[in-house]
């Protein structure tokens, strides 16, 4: 495997995690409110979430930072023809970090349901056009042989694209239940199990049709029946999807969890290893299309970073799973006393 190709799947990796991680506090975030019914219940979303939710957007930083430095050309296209969902996204990014810092420092149901509504404004936005981009991406985005983008953000918004948004907004939503019912106790734990089996069943079938769609809309497949074993990770994917149901109706929540996980990541690459080796596909010609060797930086430099990441990259996977240790227990009322507790 050249080197072209180990940061490709770097790439998909990276970005993977980043939906794993944050993928959970997104979705509570989403169903905050149609789920907490008093102000007890919303800290306890909030604490869920709260020791956790910045440093898993690490891996967003270190998935846009790979995407800079190890496929610049890459990065110039792709941020430009994305611009307009991507600054969404930032902005919903920004005002749910702020919520968590802000909500707390007035006591007022007004300024509480104000920061409320941001926090699920900033968890919707990046659900959804996150979903969007990345199916548009599977589709192919209308770059010319320049690298400009010959659309709008309407034009992101086809029937695919927003099947795509949908798909992720229930992968995040089950994603986010299941860690609710692991850290909740009592009404609001039922509550959430009983959420995350009646999203489930959606989400089964909107990743059918969306697997449809895709024979339809996209040539992902093409890899796929080039090398039939790759289909591995299409049955990995569905066999977790299905394993989230069966934890779930046997109380296993945290195997459900990662069931949930495992399937956020096999979504992921599910749609790159049938690109492979491309990454940012021209819907105009496909001779248009950026590729994992024509929009790379030159082999030292990819050396160079592949020395870095096998070294810091496991840091920083030690010390999230310390900090998701620590803070594996339930949220109780003693943690919501906590002078530092949002």
């Amino acid at each position: 495997m050249d080197l072209q190709a180990i940061w490709f799947f770097l790439w998909v990796l990276l970005w993977a995690v980043y939906f794993m991680t944050d993928g959970f506090d997104l979705g509570m975030g989403v169903l905050l409110p149609f789920i907490a019914r008093n102000e007890r219940e919303k800290r306890v979303i909030y604490n869920a979430a709260g020791p956790l939710w910045d440093g898993n957007e690490v891996w967003l930083i270190t998935a846009g930072g790979v995407t800079f430095a190890a496929f610049p050309v890459l990065y110039a296209v792709m941020f430009s023809s994305l611009y307009s969902a991507l600054m969404l996204v930032l902005f919903g990014l920004i005002v749910r970090g702020v919520s968590f810092e802000f909500r707390g420092k007035v006591e007022s149901p007004g300024w509480k349901r104000i920061w409320d509504g941001c926090m699920f404004l900033g968890s919707l936005l990046p659900a959804v056009l996150l979903g969007v981009a990345f199916a548009n991406i599977f589709r192919g985005i209308p770059i010319d042989g320049e690298g400009v983008y010959q659309g709008t953000l309407f034009t992101l918004l086809n029937p695919y694209g927003l099947l795509g948004g949908i798909l992720f907004l229930l992968l995040v939503s089950v994603h986010g239940a299941l860690w609710l019912a692991i850290k909740a106790e009592g009404d609001l734990h039922e509550r959430a199990i009983r959420l995350a089996k009646g999203l489930w069943a959606i989400l089964l079938a909107v990743a059918v049709l969306f697997l449809a769609a895709s024979a339809i809309s996209t040539d992902i497949y093409r890899n796929y029946m080039a090398r039939p074993l790759l289909f591995v990770f299409i049955l990995i994917t569905v066999l977790a999807l299905l394993g989230v149901r069966m934890f779930l109706a046997r109380g296993a929540l945290w195997r459900a969890w990662f069931s949930s996980a495992v399937t956020i990541a096999g979504a992921c690459f599910y749609g790159f290893i049938g690109l492979f080796p491309r990454m940012l596909p021209s819907s105009l010609n496909s001779e248009f299309s950026l590729t994992a060797y024509n929009a790379s930086s030159s082999p030292l430099t990819l050396k160079i970073m592949l020395g870095l990441a096998l070294v810091f990259v496991p840091i920083v996977i030690l010390y999230q799973a310390w900090a998701y240790n620590l803070f594996k227990g339930k949220v109780t009322e003693e943690t919501l006393s906590y002078e530092d507790a949002y």
